[in-house]
């Protein structure tokens, strides 16, 4: 995270209210938009791509969230900022839709807040090959829902925060 970079700050309706450097963001409880993405892989059993969080990430380090997730830069559009992260994150070019959005607030130990609105975005591709990038990522896994959702249950401190709350967002719109 560069002290450069900047989030949109936005209303309980998601409406822009201005700008913050996004660790100040972070620091002072600011709610901001944000974005998850999922990406499925096709077959008879779907499955999902989820990142292990690299190591050095300011909150949520070394934890499994869904296929990517950051921020839309001011004036970016929301499903173009995701897929400019997946493509910074894993490798991965493709198209994504929205779901729909839900806001959610998480503290961290270090003192850092997620106040955020956060858009669930979804794609889905073939089993190609993909490279992640290691500043960002320290392993990836594909998993079934079904399975995802036993691993919530039993272990949820393995997992970041927003996860089971977007991943109700996915289920509520692809079943």
């Amino acid at each position: 995270m560069t002290a450069t970079e900047h989030v949109i700050l936005v209303d309980e309706n998601d409406k822009p209210t201005g700008t913050a450097e996004k660790l100040a963001a972070h620091q002072q409880n600011l709610r901001h938009r944000a974005f998850s993405v999922f990406v499925f892989r096709n077959g008879p059993l779907p499955e999902l791509l989820l990142q292990q969080r690299a190591d050095d990430k300011y909150h949520s380090a070394g934890l499994w969230t869904n296929t990517c997730c950051s921020h839309p830069r001011p004036n970016e559009d929301i499903v173009q900022a995701g897929q400019r992260r997946l493509r910074e994150e894993m490798g991965i070019s493709l198209p994504l839709h929205s779901l729909g959005w839900f806001h959610y607030i998480a503290h961290f130990e270090n003192g850092l807040v997620e106040n955020e609105i956060d858009h669930v975005l979804i794609g889905t591709m073939d089993d190609k090959p993909f490279a992640i990038n290691r500043d960002e990522v320290k392993d990836y896994r594909w998993v079934t829902v079904a399975d995802l959702k036993k691993e919530l249950e039993m272990h949820p401190e393995r997992f970041t925060p927003w996860l089971a709350e977007a991943l109700g967002v996915v289920e509520k719109n692809i079943s």
